[in-house]
């Protein structure tokens, strides 16, 4: 073992250490990838509502195979699942590097791939949740958390502004093509790991897992209404996300400054984990939740004031980029709290269904870009955004009315501090 302590004792475990390192390639590739791809889609066809496209092929595949992907991985050998996941990813993104290299890549292609990938990734993101605690010892499975949470964090600020330059020096093909390595790097550090990860045999079908964790969702209200929020951030609040070409456009800036957009969403995010730790002890939690939730909508409307004010703004791509930190950092805070009251509410035998349904959220941010990007094509990307952050808002205070009347939220906050 490595001599770690503290909040990276996880990495004093030599397999989730080479886990870990390994995650960084793949995670990485994982942001080039949906960076690039959006680059090359806009670059192609100069649309808004493709970039919504794109998004929900980035999204149905995923929420389809997250509702079945983790019981059906519970059956096989999960070292073995990840290496197949790994391998795949890395040969079609290899193809459209190809494609794009030669000058042979269409819309269509780049859609297909970005829905093939989606699908692969609802067996391979449940698998990851299964493997590493198995790497580890029970004691140091918040330092595995945390550790799994800056390989995003880390990635989210870096690879979107090394994409863009990437981009500007040589082209899209190059971002493709070492995503693909990405993906063959994490291929090999699984396939070196030293333990046997062999699936069980259930007891009940699937189909009959996935249910009992849906029905415990619609039954808990607790559940029912932290998923809804949740659901509906991703879907109304996020979508500006997967119009970033648009708005780069509309700010008129290259390559490096579209990256550094995406960038701003991953220091957006680590101030959120940074600043949230001073309220999860909080009795009040439940209102905070529901102002971050409320914040996060609010500051999409000054990126859409500033983005679609760019002609006649002074500093308008500068302020756009401390939108776009505001936005993620209070998200971040949403999501942080929230998960934190499911995670200690959901109970042991339904955590993996009921948490693996709540990954569906991930997914739910380039499928609202399909609604965003149908909205901007009889309208304009700024007004888009608008409507679903007010929709959001909506949404927001009905179930803050909810809170007030019943008190379901604040009786999940008071438990987190027990």
């Amino acid at each position: 073992m490595y001599q770690f302590t503290g909040r990276l004792s996880a990495l004093r475990h030599r397999a989730y250490f080479r886990y870990w390192t390994g995650s960084f390639a793949s995670v990485g590739a994982t942001q080039l990838q949906t960076m690039a791809q959006g680059w090359l889609l806009y670059e192609l066809t100069e649309s808004a509502i493709v970039l919504g496209y794109l998004g929900a092929a980035a999204a149905f595949p995923a929420i389809a195979m997250t509702l079945f992907g983790g019981a059906v991985a519970d059956r096989l050998n999960k070292k073995h699942v990840l290496m197949a996941t790994s391998m795949l990813v890395a040969v079609i993104l290899a193809v459209l590097a190809w494609l794009d290299l030669y000058g042979l890549v269409m819309s269509w292609h780049v859609i297909l791939i970005a829905g093939l990938v989606s699908f692969i990734s609802g067996f391979d993101w449940p698998t990851r949740q299964a493997i590493f605690p198995a790497l580890i010892e029970r004691e140091d499975m918040m330092s595995a958390v945390a550790l799994n949470s800056i390989i995003w964090q880390s990635s989210r600020m870096i690879m979107p502004a090394l994409g863009g330059v990437l981009i500007a020096l040589v082209d899209t093909w190059l971002v493709f093509a070492l995503c693909s390595l990405g993906f063959m790097a994490m291929f090999f550090v699984v396939a070196g790991l030293p333990v046997n990860l062999a699936g069980s045999k259930a007891q009940k079908s699937t189909f009959h897992q996935v249910k009992e964790g849906l029905q415990f969702i619609f039954r808990e209200k607790v559940f029912f209404l932290y998923f809804s929020l949740t659901y509906a951030g991703m879907f109304f609040g996020m979508s500006h996300l997967q119009l970033m070409p648009a708005f780069a456009a509309l700010l008129g800036v290259a390559e490096q400054s579209y990256g550094m957009l995406l960038s701003a969403t991953g220091i957006g995010s680590l101030l959120g984990t940074l600043l949230v730790g001073y309220f999860q002890q909080s009795t009040q939690l439940a209102k905070i939740i529901l102002a971050c939730a409320a914040m996060s909508a609010v500051t999409v409307y000054g990126f859409a004031f500033t983005t679609a004010s760019a002609n006649s703004m002074m500093f308008a791509y500068e302020s756009s980029l401390l939108f776009v930190v505001l936005i993620s950092m209070f998200s971040s805070m949403f999501m942080i709290c929230s998960m934190t009251v499911l995670q200690l509410q959901v109970p042991d035998h339904l955590r993996g269904r009921v948490m693996g349904i709540y990954g569906i959220t991930y997914s739910l941010m380039p499928l609202g870009g399909l609604f965003a990007g149908w909205l901007a094509s009889f309208s304009s990307p700024p007004v888009a955004i608008v409507i679903g952050a007010s929709v959001y808002l909506c949404i927001i205070a009905f179930i803050a009315v909810i809170q007030k009347q019943d008190g379901y939220l604040r009786v999940a906050a008071a438990n987190t501090s027990e």
